[in-house]
């Protein structure tokens, strides 16, 4: 086992490994973070001042990386979908969504800690790839509410106008809330309740698969569907409550002659007129269909022409990859060495690179992808792996799987 270092200054050092692996439910990042600073602080005592020691790898560091983008990603997706409401349907309607939302994601995070599972990569991708189906409850309702309101306003004002109702105009109350919040909470809770369990019942499967992949898959459906069964009941609870609070006195611009549902109306009217006329309706839906059948064939050629690469993953930029190197049976633990030493040298001229480490004869520490592929078994003269460790994605051009 030896350390090499990339650049002008680097060389090749013999080394020891050590690896260290957190107890379940310990936070990665805190753990590392202690390795070392215990470390440090036993640089010159315990370890001699001949003895350098180097941090490889660290998947705290990559832990928290990876857990602040999912983040970001969560917070913009949540404000996508308020922006959208905001401008669909107004700014109160906007604010009650958000609030639902809010109150769903803090109310699942709560139920998964219960559960057992921690606040890692898979248990907020599991909110990120939910995020959509957790605020559709928040959205019906909230939306549903606005309609019936600007319905009982569009009656009133007929009911009002002499020339529509042929009398004189007369006063009305402000709509009672309270009886049109319960109807239209009423309207689409049927189908609201039947989409969200049909969902689960898509996602819940997934819960009870087994091996390996079963406990690193299992946050996605529970989270997911424990999301969405939170999220149905503050829909059918805390919407409608804020709805009573939020949406009094509200004018409806929405709905009116210049909102955006008139305008969009007029978009749809242009687009699908043409499409649905008795006179040459038939012949453009045939084109359409045609289109339609061309654009789905392109996209079946994607993959056979190599445009599109299917993969079971995406691509991810990390900063470092392993090398395995499988010599011929037989062949001796030194020839193997120089194999690997070769491939250092290469690598130590190599830009991006930072350093690296190679095991003749032993497998590297174990990872994700050894932990898969059962790397850990590999023993013998004949195997060896390099661990290449990459400059930080921000400090260079390309990204890991093209170097």
């Amino acid at each position: 086992v030896w350390h090499g270092v990339a650049g002008p200054q680097g060389g090749e050092y013999p080394a020891v490994t050590l690896t260290i692996t957190k107890k379940p439910g310990e936070n990665a990042i805190d753990v590392a973070n202690a390795v070392m600073r215990r470390a440090e602080s036993l640089r010159n005592t315990i370890i001699p001042a001949s003895v350098d020691f180097a941090e490889t790898r660290n998947y705290g560091l990559t832990a928290d990386d990876k857990a602040k983008q999912l983040i970001q990603k969560l917070l913009f997706a949540t404000a996508a979908v308020v922006a959208l409401v905001f401008i669909a349907l107004g700014r109160r309607e906007a604010a009650i969504v958000g609030v639902a939302v809010i109150l769903t994601l803090t109310v699942t995070l709560f139920a998964s800690w219960a559960w057992g599972f921690t606040l890692n990569r898979v248990s907020l991708f599991a909110l990120i790839f939910s995020i959509g189906i957790l605020v559709d409850d928040a959205i019906v309702v909230v939306e549903n509410v606005h309609r019936h309101l600007a319905m009982n306003n569009s009656a009133q004002n007929l009911e009002a106008d002499p020339n529509t109702a042929g009398h004189e105009a007369v006063s009305h109350a402000p709509p009672d809330l309270l009886s049109i919040i319960p109807r239209a909470v009423d309207e689409v809770g049927g189908p609201t309740i039947l989409a969200t369990f049909t969902v689960i019942a898509a996602l819940l499967p997934m819960a009870f698969v087994s091996g390996l992949m079963g406990p690193y898959m299992a946050p996605i459906p529970i989270n997911a569907s424990m999301g969405m069964l939170l999220s149905l009941a503050i829909a059918f609870m805390v919407t409608p409550w804020l709805a009573r609070l939020w949406l009094k006195a509200l004018p409806h611009s929405g709905q009116g002659e210049g909102g955006l549902a008139a305008r969009l109306g007029t978009i749809f009217e242009r687009v699908f007129a043409p499409l649905l006329a008795a006179e040459g309706g038939a012949a453009k839906r045939r084109l359409l269909w045609f289109g339609l059948a061309a654009l789905i064939a392109v996209s079946l050629l994607l993959p056979a022409l190599g445009w599109v690469v299917l993969k079971m993953l995406p691509f991810d930029n990390k900063s470092e990859f392993q090398v395995v190197v499988d010599m011929p049976a037989g062949t001796p633990l030194e020839k193997t060495a120089a194999v690997l030493q070769e491939l250092g040298a290469h690598l130590a001229r190599q830009p991006e690179v930072l350093n690296y480490q190679a095991y003749a004869g032993v497998a590297a520490p174990i990872n994700f992808n050894g932990l898969v592929r059962q790397y850990y078994l590999r023993a013998g003269g004949e195997v060896g792996d390099m661990q290449v460790n990459l400059a930080p994605k921000t400090q260079r051009k390309e990204p890991s799987h093209a170097i």
